[in-house]
């Protein structure tokens, strides 16, 4: 059995696993022209679903992933997950209709929440409270690489096969990353601590986690999150194609806001430990609540042109900065109380989160008029309500958990 690594490997390794998602996510975005032409020329909205298509297959995966690797261990199930996922991306390189791409993007999210959800188990296993958050923080920056690149490699890979190539893409790099998790990460949860899998104890855990009230609002404003999170990516490139008339370049600059935007987890490692997590999860709502507003006064009040596009991309760029700052914090708030149940705990917190978010992010996918305007109000609504949720809880306090 490999020893434990260095933390700077570690937080390389585990930040790969996670990567997976960003992965599958972003580099699918150049494609989405090809796809809309080939599966739905009539309603070329409905090829925007590869995204929430995955995104569901992953939140519903999750809910299990956790609890087995409760009962089997860590490894065993990210790398089962890898098979699958692996599976997914071979079947979706042979679909002939959108239907089955989409089932096929969904058995590629089931797989990825493996890896998604027992990384952070391995996280909280090893660490807690803020110090976990700093490591989840560090985890964010080398995470934040894969979105900054994903758009490139998948533009590249589609013009030498089509976008098929890009699945053949998700392939290797579930082999590579996997790889290195199972010959360079041991077994982080030892036989003693290992607990069957049932689903009676998954029902009570779940009851008692959302008893607690921190636990519920840490939920709730994540699943807002990852639904801002979620829309943008899946409406970011039509918006520069239609609206800018910058697809060509589209994935320079996603790749480089994205890396701008990595400077989060540079500034949450520096500040979590001292400020704690509400603090800054409630004035990152804040600024994203005026940014927001912001952005769409400009849109309502005619602003067109290049200094339109300015303030998209830094709108882009504080969303994507937001996700640097607020995600690890709110997941790391939330299992603080649950070190007992690491691995139950993170699959129920993120596929209530998930779950919630694909229903958002769906409804504003579907309403994309051409504009940013649906984006835009949609994004400003859920910052309001994550932004109440976070000044409910209470900005500042010790990380513990707060009953009814």
């Amino acid at each position: 059995m490999p020893a434990l690594p260095s933390r700077a490997e570690f937080v390389a390794i585990v930040a790969m696993v996670s990567a997976l998602i960003a992965f599958s996510i972003d580099a699918m975005l150049p494609a989405m022209p090809a796809l809309e032409q080939q599966f739905s020329p009539h309603a070329p909205n409905n090829a925007h679903l590869v995204v929430p298509s995955f995104v569901l297959g992953m939140g519903l995966g999750t809910l299990f992933t956790g609890p087995l690797s409760d009962a089997l261990g860590r490894k065993r199930v990210v790398l089962g997950g890898m098979a699958l996922y692996i599976l997914g991306a071979l079947l979706a390189i042979w679909a002939q209709d959108l239907t089955t791409l989409l089932a096929a993007r969904v058995l590629q999210g089931l797989g990825a929440a493996g890896p998604r959800i027992v990384a952070l188990a391995v996280v909280r296993d090893l660490y807690a409270g803020r110090v976990m958050a700093q490591i989840m923080s560090f985890i964010m920056i080398v995470f934040s690489i894969v979105p900054a690149l994903a758009p490139w490699l998948g533009d590249l890979m589609i013009r030498f096969g089509g976008w098929q190539a890009v699945f053949v893409g998700f392939v290797l790099f579930a082999v590579i990353s996997g790889g290195l998790f199972a010959l360079r990460l041991p077994e982080t949860l030892p036989l003693e601590k290992r607990r069957p899998f049932q689903l009676s104890r998954l029902w009570r855990a779940t009851q008692d986690m959302l008893q607690l009230r921190m636990v519920r609002i840490s939920i709730l404003v994540q699943s807002l999150c990852y639904a801002m999170l979620f829309a943008t990516i899946t409406s970011i490139q039509p918006i520069y194609d239609d609206v800018f008339g910058r697809a060509e370049s589209f994935p320079l600059w996603f790749g480089g806001i994205a890396l701008l935007s990595s400077s989060a987890g540079v500034l949450n490692a520096m500040l979590v430990r001292r400020l704690g997590m509400r603090l800054l999860v409630t004035a990152m709502m804040m600024v994203q609540v005026v940014v927001s507003l912001t952005m769409l006064a400009l849109l309502l009040g005619g602003l067109s042109g290049d200094p339109l596009f300015w303030a998209f991309a830094f709108w882009q760029f504080v969303m994507f900065f937001q996700a640097g700052i607020v995600l690890g914090n709110l997941n790391a708030l939330a299992m603080e109380p649950l070190g007992h149940i690491g691995g139950l705990a993170a699959s129920v917190i993120n596929f209530l989160s998930t779950l919630g978010a694909v229903g958002l992010t769906v409804l504003l996918s579907l309403s994309y008029d051409g504009s940013p305007v649906p984006l835009t109000l949609g994004c400003l609504i859920m910052a309001v309500l994550a932004l109440g949720l976070m000044l409910r809880l209470g900005a500042r306090g010790a990380e513990d958990p707060v009953q009814t």
